[in-house]
């Protein structure tokens, strides 16, 4: 894979943007809770401006730094790479831009269950579920590729994680902490591509 230290960077500010982000918009809420909260609460209309600036540091900026990620990655698939790897590169890409949407169409806390909170839903439901399959494809794409079997291997692993945590570890670890681990293990995912562009 060819050098991308712009990609290894853009993970740096992204990782830094979201993490600042929650931990300052955590604060500005009165009664959040990061161990019973789900992010998306810090971005909600009904805090403003403060709500805005969340969505643009917490969901727009990670998304749109691995977007630029998953283009790099689409780019330098070894040629051999079948049809599962090119599909699942695409669908990162279309998971980091839905992750990034996320930011843009904001929860309403009055009206969870219908109007803008149903768009902001489905952006994340589509993050849910194409980084996952993204990543499987990945996994199954390049893992008779010699250069590319660690990548294939994180591919495979962060699908698994992030599935779990958005739709099956609620109900042990709770709804907050499941969702944290699935965007945790999705930014890692994307910090790895990076790096090993980077090392290409």
């Amino acid at each position: 894979m060819s050098r991308n230290p712009s990609g290894l960077l853009a993970m740096a500010i992204a990782v830094a943007s979201l993490v600042i982000a929650s931990l300052v918009g955590g604060m500005a809420v009165e009664g959040y809770s990061h161990l019973l909260h789900p992010l998306a609460w810090l971005g909600a209309r009904q805090w403003g401006s403060a709500g805005t600036l969340f969505g643009v540091f917490g969901f727009v900026v990670p998304g749109l730094a691995a977007a630029w990620v998953a283009l790099g990655l689409r780019s330098d698939l070894p040629r051999a790479a079948g049809w599962p790897a090119r599909i699942g590169a695409q669908l990162a890409l279309l998971a980091a831009l839905a992750f990034a949407a996320q930011g843009l169409l904001p929860l309403d806390l009055e009206g969870e269950e219908g109007g803008a909170s149903r768009w902001h839903a489905l952006a994340w439901l589509s993050w849910a579920l194409a980084f996952p399959l993204g990543g499987l494809g990945l996994a199954l794409g390049l893992c008779r590729e010699a250069g590319a079997r660690a990548l294939a291997w994180v591919g495979g692993v962060a699908a698994v994680v992030v599935l779990a945590g958005a739709f099956f570890a609620g109900g042990w670890i709770g709804p907050a902490l499941s969702q944290r681990l699935a965007t945790a293990a999705w930014l890692a995912w994307s910090c790895y591509v990076a790096v090993a562009s980077r090392r290409g």
